[in-house]
């Protein structure tokens, strides 16, 4: 716990047996209170290694739901075992699980609801072995959603995130895609909300076990990104209402 807050770390796995037990190790116990794998029907021994080393709770979806379904199986564990922090790190050893503790901190002392890891504060995205074009990918697309959006983050497509368990609770993730855009699209709520993100530098590591998307699967995703933004801009600005952000305000 940190400040009497029960911290869970959510790992939403999908052939992830090579990269998951130097991720699990790493994640200081000290302050993480339950860990969480959901295992999206991975053809691998994702499950039967979470067991070796030890993770309290595992889920295993018999069908892949795909990314965004996964993470909703996630948090859905975490707020049913009474999690306050919810901190979502890949299980392919991409982020480093030391920055846990400076996400939730912020967190536990109410200093920002949401802490983002952006691997594009700093240099640590094409130091770690970012694909150029995956780099230039990110920066155009993040410079139209803050434009669209109104906001300032360095990024919006990290896959290492801490939540309060409150955001969460106020925001209908389970309505969202199950897909890549999930993450998006739950930032676009958070937003729409009211509520403020902080980002942490992040570095990262890119290398053949690692998880990534294919070009083509990259371009479906920037699109759908594309979307979010652009309803978005259009209700905040009072032309258009759209299911995404129903209930959260004006």
């Amino acid at each position: 716990m940190i400040k009497g807050q029960k911290v869970v770390v959510v790992l939403p796995a999908y052939n992830a047996a090579k990269t998951l037990r130097p991720t699990y190790d790493e994640i200081d116990r000290s302050v993480v209170d339950e860990v969480i794998l959901v295992d999206d029907a991975s053809k691998d021994d994702t499950i039967s290694v979470a067991r070796e080393i030890g993770i309290q709770h595992i889920i295993r979806h018999e069908k892949n739901k795909g990314y965004g379904g996964n993470q909703k199986s996630c948090y859905n564990k975490a707020l049913e075992i009474g999690a306050d922090i919810i901190v979502m790190l890949h299980p392919d050893y991409q982020y480093t699980p030391a920055l846990i503790t400076p996400m939730v901190s912020l967190i536990a002392n109410k200093v920002y609801p949401v802490v983002l890891g952006s691997r594009i504060l700093g240099k640590g995205a094409r130091k770690g072995g970012m694909p150029l074009y995956k780099y230039i990918f990110n920066r155009m697309l993040t410079m139209t959603q803050n434009i669209l959006m109104n906001q300032k983050l360095s990024e919006y497509h990290t896959g290492y995130r801490a939540y309060h368990k409150d955001v969460l609770l106020s925001i209908p993730f389970n309505d969202n895609s199950d897909d890549f855009v999930f993450d998006n699209e739950l930032l676009g709520q958070i937003f729409f909300k009211g509520y403020e993100i902080a980002e942490i530098t992040c570095p990262t590591k890119y290398f053949d076990e690692a998880s990534s998307i294919n070009f083509k699967r990259s371009s479906i995703y920037g699109l759908g990104v594309l979307r979010v933004s652009m309803q978005y801009f259009l209700q905040k600005a009072g032309i258009a209402k759209f299911k995404l952000f129903k209930g959260l305000g004006k």
